[in-house]
Formats: C-alpha cells, sequence, structure tokens
C-alpha cells in the first residue's frame, strides 16, 4: 500500500521530520506513563484502593492483597472498605467527626469519606483487619474522584502498614517508662537518704549551737571544740546540699524560677556573708560599685548560690594578703558578666580542660582546702539552666578570672503602698500574753532541742505530741497560736494532719510551720503547696528559727484579733 504524502512535506520535508519525531516521543510518554501507572498499582509496599461513588470497591491492587489476605475477585462489587476496618474504630471515628464538623455521620463508609467528599484533606489512622481475623494498625489517605464537572465518581484510599512505627513507639514508650520509673526511685532515694543524713545532723549543729551562745558562755577550751563541731558539722551538710544539688540537675528535676532580680542587692547580700571568710584568711576584696540598677531575668537563690561558689574559691586558693576583685561589665548587648579576679596561682592550661567536672580538685585533694569538686560543675549547670553562660581565665603565677554572663531584663513593677501596708499590719505585736506552741515531733532529739530553746523564750508555752493523730487531739484541745510540724511521724504523716486540721473549723486558722529533714525541692514545693505557713529544713540554723517563729507569731495574732472582730460583728 502506498502511504499517501502530503504536499506540505514535499515542500518542506524538514517540517513532517519534526511532527514525526514529536509523534514518537508522545507515544513513548505514553507507554513511560503507563508503565509507572502499573508499577503503583502493582506495588507490593502499600494498598490502593478505588470505589466508586456509593464506597463499592472497585480496585484492589496487589499491596492491598498482601496486607489484607483478600484476592481482589473476593472483594471488587462485593464490599466497602469500612468492612475491613476495626467496627468500634469506625463508630468512633463517626461520633467525632459528628463533634467535629456540627453534623450527624452514620458509621459506615461514609464515616470514612465524608470528608473527602467535602474536598477536606483527610488522614487517618484505624486498624485493618485482614481475611484470617488479624489486625495491623495502618495509616489510611482518602481522596474523592471527581469528573470535568467536579462531580463525585468514586474514592481512592492509599494505606500503608504502620505496625513497625507502632512497635517502635510501644518500645519507646516502655523504656520511657522505665527510666521515669528510675527516675522517681532515684528522687525516693535521694529524698530519703537526705531526710536520714539530715536527722543526726540535725541534733549535731543545734545543740552545738546552743551551746555556743549558751549562759554561761562556753570557756575558750570548750569554744573551740564546738567551732569545730559547728565547722565540721556545717560543711558535711554543704556537702549533702551539693551533692542533692547535682543529681537533681542530673535528672533535670532541679526547679530554676526565672524573674526579674536586682544584681546590685545579690551581690551586697554576697558581700556581706563571704567578709567573715576573707578576714579569717587577710584577703583584700573589692566590690563593683553600681552606677545604675541593674536587673536580671535569673533565680535569685541560684545567682547567689553561684556566686559565693566562686568567691569562696578565689578566698580558698588565693595567697595569703592575696585580693578579690568583683567587676560587672555589660559589654555583650542584654547581658551583663560578672567576673571574679583572684591573685592565686593561677591554672595551667591542661587544667583549665579539666575545670567544671565533677569530684575534680584538679590535685588539690590532699591540701588543707576543703572541697568536694563538685561546686564548679553545679554553678556551671545553674548558669545554664538560667539561659547564662559562664568561663574562666587564668595565667600560672597571676591568678585567675571566673565569670558568669546573665541575660538582662526590665525593672520590675514596685510593691503598691496598699500592700506594702497591708503586710506591715500583719506584723503588729497584738499584745503581752504568753503564746502556745504545739510541737508535733517523734525524735526525743529534735524534741530536745526545741524545749531547750523554748526555754530561753518564756513568752511562748510549748506542748508536744509525738504522732500526727495525738496532735490533731491536742491542737483541737488547746487550741495553740502556732503548729510546729515534722513531716515523716508515725502513723499519719505531717501533711495528712494538716490536711485534717484545716479542714476542721476549729484548727483550720491556725498556721502550721513545717519542720523536716525532707529538705530536697521537691519535699519542699510540695509541703508549701499543701498548706504549710512555711517549711523550715533541718539541721536547724538558730537564728533563722527563731526569725520565722517571731514572724508567724506576729501573723497568728493578725488572724486571732481577725477573728474576734468578726464574732463581735
Amino acid at each position: 500500500m502506498l502511504e499517501k504524502v502530503h504536499d506540505s512535506d514535499i515542500l518542506n520535508p524538514a517540517a513532517g521530520t519534526t511532527a514525526g519525531i514529536t509523534e514518537v516521543r508522545r507515544q513513548e510518554a505514553l507507554l513511560k506513563t503507563g508503565a509507572l501507572q502499573n508499577a503503583i498499582l502493582n506495588s507490593p509496599n502499600f494498598s490502593i484502593i478505588a470505589t466508586d461513588e456509593k464506597g463499592i470497591i472497585q480496585l484492589f491492587n496487589i499491596g492491598a492483597e498482601r496486607m489484607l489476605g483478600y484476592q481482589a475477585a473476593e472483594v471488587v462489587n462485593k464490599i466497602n472498605p469500612s468492612d475491613i476496618h476495626d467496627p468500634q474504630e469506625v463508630m468512633a471515628r463517626a461520633q467525632a467527626l459528628s463533634l467535629e464538623l456540627a453534623t450527624p455521620i452514620k458509621p459506615g463508609f461514609e464515616a470514612l469519606a465524608f470528608k473527602a467528599s467535602r474536598e477536606i484533606d483527610d488522614s487517618y489512622e484505624l486498624t485493618y483487619i485482614r481475611k484470617d481475623g488479624s489486625r495491623f494498625p495502618a495509616i489510611v489517605s482518602i481522596t474523592a474522584l471527581r469528573d470535568d464537572y467536579g462531580d463525585i465518581l468514586g474514592y481512592l484510599l492509599i494505606g500503608t502498614d504502620n505496625s513497625v512505627r507502632k512497635q517502635v513507639e510501644l518500645e519507646l514508650n516502655k523504656a520511657m517508662a522505665v527510666a521515669e520509673k528510675a527516675n522517681l526511685a532515684k528522687s525516693d532515694f535521694l529524698s530519703s537518704m537526705s531526710h536520714e543524713l539530715r536527722t543526726p545532723l540535725s541534733a549535731i549543729l543545734g545543740f552545738a549551737q546552743l551551746i555556743e551562745s549558751g549562759t554561761p558562755s562556753p570557756t575558750i577550751s570548750q569554744k573551740r571544740s564546738v567551732d569545730q563541731i559547728l565547722k565540721a558539722g556545717w560543711y558535711l551538710l554543704e556537702l549533702i546540699n551539693e551533692i542533692l544539688d547535682l543529681a537533681l540537675i542530673e535528672s533535670g528535676k532541679l526547679p530554676i524560677s526565672l524573674e526579674p532580680i536586682s544584681l546590685a542587692e545579690v551581690v551586697r547580700e554576697c558581700q556581706t556573708m563571704i567578709e567573715p571568710q576573707t578576714k579569717k584568711r587577710d584577703i583584700h576584696m573589692s566590690f563593683c560599685q553600681f552606677e545604675m540598677p541593674y536587673f536580671v531575668k535569673a533565680d535569685r537563690t541560684r545567682v547567689k548560690q553561684v556566686l559565693i561558689n566562686l568567691l569562696s574559691n578565689a578566698i580558698k586558693y588565693n595567697k595569703a594578703g592575696g585580693t578579690v576583685v568583683v567587676d560587672c561589665l555589660t559589654s555583650t548587648p542584654g547581658r551583663i558578666r560578672i567576673s571574679i579576679k583572684d591573685t592565686g596561682e593561677g591554672l595551667a592550661p591542661d587544667k583549665l580542660t579539666q575545670l567544671f567536672q565533677p569530684f575534680n580538685r584538679l590535685g588539690k585533694e590532699t591540701s588543707i582546702e576543703e572541697g568536694t569538686g563538685i561546686g564548679l560543675m553545679v554553678s556551671k549547670r545553674l548558669v545554664e539552666l538560667m539561659k547564662g553562660e559562664i568561663g574562666v581565665e587564668s595565667t600560672v603565677g597571676v591568678g585567675s578570672v571566673f565569670w558568669f554572663e546573665l541575660n538582662l531584663t526590665a525593672e520590675p513593677q514596685h510593691v503598691t503602698a496598699a500592700e506594702l501596708t497591708a503586710a506591715a499590719q500583719a506584723q503588729v505585736h497584738a499584745g503581752g500574753r504568753q503564746r502556745t506552741l504545739l510541737y508535733v515531733e517523734d525524735n526525743p532529739a529534735n524534741l530536745m532541742l526545741v524545749e531547750d530553746l523554748m526555754a530561753r523564750r518564756p513568752d511562748i508555752r510549748l506542748l508536744s505530741a509525738s504522732d500526727g493523730n495525738r496532735g490533731i487531739e491536742m491542737a483541737r484541745a488547746s487550741r495553740p497560736d502556732v503548729i510546729l510540724m515534722d513531716i515523716n511521724l508515725p502513723g499519719i504523716s505531717g501533711i495528712q494532719a494538716l490536711k485534717i486540721l484545716h479542714a476542721d473549723p476549729a484548727t483550720a486558722h491556725i498556721p502550721v510551720v513545717a519542720l523536716s529533714a525532707n529538705a530536697i525541692p521537691r519535699d519542699i514545693e510540695k509541703g508549701l503547696a499543701a498548706g504549710f505557713f512555711r517549711y523550715l529544713t533541718k539541721p536547724i540554723k538558730v537564728d533563722k528559727f527563731m526569725d520565722t517563729l517571731d514572724v508567724v507569731l506576729k501573723f497568728a495574732e493578725t488572724q486571732s484579733a481577725h477573728a474576734i472582730k468578726e464574732e463581735k460583728v
């Protein structure tokens, strides 16, 4: 057969050649597209299910057969996809969508296709049920198929087996649960260990302070012995606190409260606290003078802890008659740097790299200076928790400069005059009558210590109870002005006793102060959240204990006067 030749091809043979090439390429593209579509439909890695507009399955690919165990002939034109889903999950999805979209949606295929039919992207996670009844989690994406006029022809469901990810999630959750259990066990151990260590220390330091301040005054020899007891006791307490802090930091459970604080006030407080050390060692100190008020966003207690640690080290490892200079600079925008410069031995470069490592004293273990090698590590973590930075520069034979930077912030709002007046009124002494203090404590040594302290206060009558239930009975009978409560008591705990007292109208107004060897931050937070007026930790610091007692007694008198006034009205 002769092929017809167009005149245009004779006149322009190049045009005919170009058209032929274009047609060949079009055919190749169609073949490639067809091959791609076949590859997709025949892929065993994901299921493809197509339905008509009513949801009856029209296409069931190889991947769907492999995943679900059905042959295409067993499902095409016979069932809809909801028949191979977990019926309870389909019902739950219908209820959830009804609430979400504020329209009734029936369980079944409508629950699967409703969003897609409204042109809302939809991908859900439900359980597929195989022909043999076994189940597996699947992620399914559903799309509405439309014609040129926008009418729905059917739906396309593409699903993947989610078993592996689910298994990984399950293993991860198990691992997290185990880790959380271990953390809780660690926290409980720390709390218990803190209590067990602090309880005997409370008696040692408490009675040593009583002897030191007793009448008549101790002899020179006795005072020297008492000083050694107090020095060793406070050092041991500091060691306990540092180890607990480090453990809490490592577990990520050390509470940090970031708020605007006056840097000048913190520096002055630290200067007052550190001055006795400088006098003992003949160290000359100079502190920066603030030309304007600077406020940093930090935790006040932790800033003091860091600064005291760096100042103590600058004094401890300085030379006799040396100097310590504290500077404050704002060289970095938005930050202020506090630096502590000493005239000590300085550190070699190899030792600088070992700084901020726990329990590493850089060869000072055999020196006469006490230390644990924990302080710098704790300081570094604390500064980082406050979004700051810490570092050091040192020259052998010249000295070292330790510094840390904190973020500047705006000055906080001042307390109003009305708030100051109210606070002042709460401190007014209502009269000269003898007040009653009830101490609930099962440890005889702790009770004896408080008895000796109260012997110096003729204005206070002390009652005691050895367990929580007896304490509640005595509180109801004697109506004390203040209750001092241990936490770990036989029978019911101090927190349980506090709840009972607060629930009783006869004792609800009595302020209760916790005095406990449970001293880690978590325990203190739980105590204050339970409703204790104050939370004091053992060992007792006599001055702080007495100051707290005065504050709570004044508060109690104010409460009592208010209650009497209400009764008259």
